[in-house]
């Protein structure tokens, strides 16, 4: 039986008078990547939120990590949890190894420790040293997208984040990003929860597909299930427009 890393049971988001979020019931098993899909406003990025515990839920239980939301310390689960979001947020003022390393910092980390990891992380994500002391403006965007994977596998963390996270570089940079984080999630027992509105960037990349549509779980199961039997004329409406 798959463990899951995070699970919502009926599960309400309101902001105001609108409705995110509905009564979602929904699993996501660990130590696997799992794209959310939909349309703007479908709740895929509230649902990171939820997860985060940036947001909390208006009714049902968020469970993270074997962790009940409203229970646990938020500050002891975000630091299990990686995040990297559109267009790497790097600090401006940092080099990439400060900025790379600044929760470990924090964390008192030795510096062994630190430049061990460091290095681990920059060999997956094929950033050469020299690139080390570099600002973010010094880099490109594709180096400053693999810069923000490694600052959110510093502490590695077994869940893992991202939203939108590739959207922001061209299509050929992409398809390089694509390459080193599949490297980067197969080399450590991670759980990759990733917000796309690509759907062929999610069927390349993760195991399992969540579809969302108007803040409800429209679908989900393994990638090639659901893409074999969609469960409704809207959803193969969408595959058709997306995968041809």
């Amino acid at each position: 039986m798959t463990t899951a890393a995070v699970r919502f049971a009926g599960v309400t988001k309101r902001y105001g008078s609108a409705e995110v979020l509905r009564q979602v019931d929904l699993e996501l098993a660990a130590e696997r990547t799992t794209a959310i899909v939909g349309e703007s406003g479908s709740g895929k990025s509230t649902l990171l939120q939820l997860i985060n515990g940036l947001v909390r839920a208006d009714a049902g239980i968020v469970e993270v990590l074997g962790s009940d939301l409203e229970t646990v310390d938020l500050l002891a689960l975000r630091r299990r949890i990686g995040y990297a979001v559109q267009g790497s947020a790097l600090f401006p003022h940092l080099d990439l190894t400060a900025n790379v390393t600044l929760l470990a910092r924090l964390l008192g980390w030795s510096a062994e420790r630190m430049a061990t990891r460091l290095g681990h992380l920059l060999e997956l994500m094929e950033l050469a040293p020299e690139l080390a002391h570099r600002y973010p403006h010094e880099l490109s965007g594709g180096q400053q997208q693999r810069a923000s994977l490694c600052r959110a596998m510093m502490l590695e963390p077994p869940l893992l984040l991202l939203d939108e996270p590739f959207s922001a570089v061209d299509p050929i940079t992409r398809v390089g990003i694509h390459a080193h984080f599949e490297r980067l999630a197969a080399s450590e027992p991670v759980t990759v929860v990733l917000v796309t509105h690509d759907l062929r960037e999610a069927v390349k990349l993760a195991s399992d597909l969540v579809i969302l549509r108007n803040g409800s779980v429209a679908q989900a199961g393994p990638c090639d299930e659901v893409i074999a039997a969609p469960a409704d004329a809207w959803i193969e409406r969408l595959f058709r427009s997306q995968l041809g």
